[in-house]
């Protein structure tokens, strides 16, 4: 039987609350109306795939009274909480940038918020922060680019400063959008130049939505483990953009490919899910995602890698491809399945998410006339 305990999956308490398109927020029956019900789901999402134990939390989304009783609610569930991620992209004061932003109130406001997120960590157990900025410009001679990096490194540095030794800081990047001239940190070049200037506990995070087309993932993936300094992965999938779609459903030959190079290492490093279902029911989906994620990870772990490195010694050109083809194209399903099965799991967690009944008792349960921001 294969053996899939390594594999850790965190699911985003974001992703269970509605969400949209930039034209609008699409409600959905059952929707959680508070961060406890989001745990429900994501309690739900491991109950059925064995793999999901941890949620990431988003704050101020996630920001509850009593964060004691917070961490208490994550226990209760059978989960563990995940990275703490800071919102620093909302505010109308963040416009022209957060850390970045040329008024220094408005750089202070956005480090108060960091700080007090690693608070928050700190009382739930937390060992990561993530960050994504939506910093940038949209016109040449907008700011001074030079000037910007300057702000950033120093606002981070004082929040890596602060951080307990235990916590990691994971430092995301995203060629454009919303800044469509010059991102902040546009690239993992840019993002490992950042962790290199902040210590051995900054580390880079990769999304698979946050790349120019035809970008080779899996060689960033090669490069930034052997240096160290691969923090963790947003998983998802995309056509064009940042679709943020269920992972697996465009291109699960890439997926495959990734973990194939997270395989080669010894530990595999922190796996969030970061995806934003438009139409689709959001446990369901959620629960697809775990299950490709499964099925790639297995995939990777049947790649003979004695034929791959003789091949690729050899000059051998095909040879190689042919051995990951093997691996690719085995059917992994019922040995996932079997795997599932032995932690608790369910055999086929997409039927037994629609026999359980649910997502009709959620949507009578939580029934009301309240809308989440998010």
């Amino acid at each position: 039987m294969l053996d899939l305990s390594k594999l850790v999956i965190e699911t985003p308490s974001w992703g269970y609350a509605d969400s949209g398109t930039r034209f609008g927020v699409f409600p959905q029956p059952g929707r959680p109306r508070d961060t406890f019900e989001k745990l429900d789901d994501a309690a739900e999402v491991h109950r059925l795939t064995g793999t999901a134990p941890k949620v990431a939390l988003h704050f101020p989304w996630d920001a509850v009274d009593d964060y004691d009783e917070l961490r208490g609610a994550i226990e209760s569930r059978g989960l563990q909480v995940g990275a703490v991620n800071p919102n620093l992209f909302q505010d109308p004061d963040y416009k022209l940038g957060s850390v970045t932003h040329p008024d220094p109130a408005v750089r202070e406001k956005a480090v108060a918020h960091m700080l007090e997120c690693v608070d928050i960590a700190t009382a739930l157990g937390a060992s990561a922060q993530s960050l994504w900025l939506a910093d940038g410009t949209n016109y040449p001679g907008q700011d001074d680019l030079r000037e910007r990096r300057r702000r950033m490194l120093d606002c981070l540095g004082r929040v890596y400063e602060a951080m307990p030794a235990e916590q990691e800081l994971l430092v995301e990047y995203k060629f454009f959008e919303p800044a469509f001239y010059a991102t902040d940190l546009a690239d993992w070049g840019s993002s490992l130049l950042t962790c290199l200037k902040l210590g051995e506990r900054a580390k880079v995070l990769v999304d698979l939505g946050h790349h120019a087309q035809g970008t080779n993932i899996e060689q960033i993936v090669a490069f930034l483990a052997d240096e160290g300094r691969l923090g963790g992965f947003h998983f998802n999938n995309r056509k064009y953009a940042d679709d943020d779609l269920i992972v697996g459903s465009v291109n699960p030959f890439e997926l495959f490919l990734i973990f194939v190079e997270l395989t080669a290492s010894d530990e595999l490093p922190r796996l969030t899910i970061d995806q934003s279902h438009n139409v689709e029911a959001k446990v369901e989906a959620m629960t697809l995602s775990v299950v490709n994620l499964q099925e790639a990870y297995a995939k990777a772990l049947l790649v003979d890698r004695a034929a791959l490195t003789e091949c690729q010694r050899a000059a051998d050109v095909l040879g190689g491809h042919e051995v990951l083809l093997d691996a690719f194209n085995t059917d992994v399903r019922p040995a996932c399945a079997e795997a599932r099965v032995a932690v608790g799991g369910a055999e086929n967690p997409i039927r037994a998410l629609r026999e359980s009944g649910y997502a009709a008792r959620m949507a009578s349960e939580r029934e009301t006339e309240q809308e989440l921001t998010r």
